[in-house]
């Protein structure tokens, strides 16, 4: 700002007044300016922040962020007796997996096939494939997302709701909300021990929030470099006595191309 040189001294005063008062003025827009940057790089809510960092690692514990094989056998129970299927499953993030049925013989050649949410069954004796949701029932409590569908970062909002404990060790109960109904479940309540972020227990809803079944995770060993449960217990909230053992077994490390996951490249698996 300039002052005339020929001002009187009270214009002169009026003049260095208001020169300061622009400073001011110009000062409080660059702190606020200041304050709107950094906005935008804090952290998000601590409970928000939390109830997604803990569920990101409890789905690497349950299953490993590289490519991967693994054997599942699952025995279900029910009034009419036991039933025994054995599965083997490709897995390359949580978009592209393969659900190969191993036994009984009779069922064998069977494959789902997830690429996104979009789910297929190939059957030997169908020339094409047919489309499934994951939330239709695979066998006895398993649903078809429970195998084809690893984890539960993305599909699911998760938030913090209490600490429990339970034998002794304190756990972390989140809520997890599904981002659409293209998901296995609407809801989950998912029990993680504070300690290490391992999955104990899971509840599932349906949409219109009945508990459907609970989900035990047991039997922790070391599979495919890391301590993962091995032995997932799916009991029928509905159905007193009705339940589903998986056992997880031979999980391997392993480059899986991006071809074995295109429908045509399936007909050669049959």
């Amino acid at each position: 700002m300039s002052c005339p040189n020929t001002s009187p001294t009270m214009h002169g005063a009026t003049c260095i007044r208001e020169g300061a008062g622009k400073r001011a003025f110009l000062t409080r827009i660059a702190e606020t300016a200041v304050a709107l940057a950094l906005l935008c790089f804090l952290p998000l809510p601590a409970g928000a922040q939390d109830a997604a960092s803990i569920l990101e690692k409890a789905d690497t514990i349950r299953f490993p962020r590289e490519p991967f094989q693994v054997e599942v056998a699952v025995t279900s129970s029910t009034a009419s007796g036991e039933e025994y299927r054995k599965y083997r499953i490709l897995s390359k993030g949580n978009e592209n997996t393969i659900v190969q049925t191993v036994e009984p013989a009779s069922e064998r050649g069977q494959i789902l096939l997830m690429k996104s949410r979009d789910l297929w069954v190939f059957l030997p004796s169908v020339s094409q494939p047919v489309r499934l949701s994951l939330a239709q029932r695979l066998t006895g409590q398993v649903a078809n997302g429970d195998l084809a569908r690893a984890n539960f970062s993305g599909d699911y909002t998760p938030k913090l709701l209490r600490s429990e404990k339970i034998d002794g060790q304190e756990h972390q109960v989140m809520e997890l909300t599904a981002v659409d109904r293209g998901v296995t479940y609407a809801r989950v309540l998912l029990w993680v021990r504070s300690s290490n972020n391992a999955p104990h227990k899971a509840e599932f809803y349906s949409l219109s929030d009945k508990l459907l079944k609970t989900c035990i995770y047991d039997e922790y060993k070391t599979m495919g470099g890391k301590l993962r449960p091995t032995r997932l217990v799916m009991q029928d909230a509905l159905k007193d006595g009705e339940q589903s053992v998986l056992q997880y077994s031979a999980m391997q490390l392993r480059e899986i191309p991006d071809k074995v996951f295109d429908k045509e490249y399936l007909k050669k698996l049959q």
